[in-house]
């Protein structure tokens, strides 16, 4: 069983993840434009944390937002498969193609939404709801940022 703090925490996880990579990515970049990008990037996965810090406070306000008695590790573990949620697993230096690093950020902004989306099926609170589907647009706007990138 997970509970509504343990949920928010992934989701934290998720966003700090990506700030981290996209911050640790622009230092070796030299295009001003590309910096500037991941930089707005980097700065919304921030946001985004803060918003899942904000809730994980309100969670005495918000006590009933996320149906987490519901929720199950199995019921869980079934519906992110094998998404590891986690950027810790590449060589980023080894990776020397732009076109593949920003795949990767593609697939990591994918792997943010499969759990958002998720776990917003266990979402009650209206307000919650809101706001969390406000991030999982601004996940989708991610990822049209990175495809006119890589164009």
């Amino acid at each position: 069983m997970f509970t509504s703090k343990e949920i928010l925490d992934i989701a934290l996880k998720i966003e700090q993840n990506g700030e981290a990579v996209y911050r640790h990515a622009i230092k070796d970049l030299v295009n001003p434009d590309l910096v500037k990008r991941l930089t707005w990037m980097a700065d919304e996965e921030a946001r985004h944390a803060e918003w899942f810090m904000k809730l994980q406070s309100d969670l005495r306000t918000h006590k009933n937002s996320i149906a987490s008695d519901e929720m199950n590790s199995d019921v869980l573990l079934n519906i992110i498969g094998k998404q590891s949620f986690t950027l810790q697993d590449i060589d980023f230096p080894g990776v020397n193609d732009m076109r593949k690093l920003i795949n990767i950020f593609i697939e990591f902004e994918k792997d943010g939404i499969l759990f958002y989306e998720m776990l917003r099926t266990f979402v009650k609170d209206q307000d919650v709801l809101e706001s969390l589907d406000q991030i999982i647009a601004e996940e989708y706007q991610h990822i049209e940022t990175l495809q006119e990138i890589k164009s």
